[in-house]
């Protein structure tokens, strides 16, 4: 298994149009994406995580290059965010 941790500074006023992009685009990665397990949105009062399992981390750095990704969910958040997004990938 294999785990996606992307982290958003997202000032409170903008969190529910980030929910909105999440939850637009939940069933399409889990739907579409190869090696697609999970998707979840962790809120803290300092910032929002969005933690995807994967299968694999090959999986994990594959999404990061797609469309998906690139066009619909960056392009979705990039008006929201106060800072450059934290992208880490975790093997378990």
């Amino acid at each position: 298994m294999a785990y996606l941790q992307i982290t958003l500074k997202i000032a409170n006023a903008n969190r529910a149009a980030a929910a909105a992009v999440y939850q637009k685009y939940k069933a399409p990665f889990l739907e579409t994406i190869a090696g697609a397990k999970s998707k979840e949105l962790l809120a803290r009062d300092e910032d929002v995580q969005v933690l995807h399992g994967f299968d694999t981390v090959e999986h994990a750095n594959a999404y990061l290059q797609s469309a998906l990704f690139n066009a619909d969910v960056v392009g979705g958040l990039m008006p929201l965010l106060d800072a450059a997004p934290d992208v880490r990938i975790y093997a378990s």
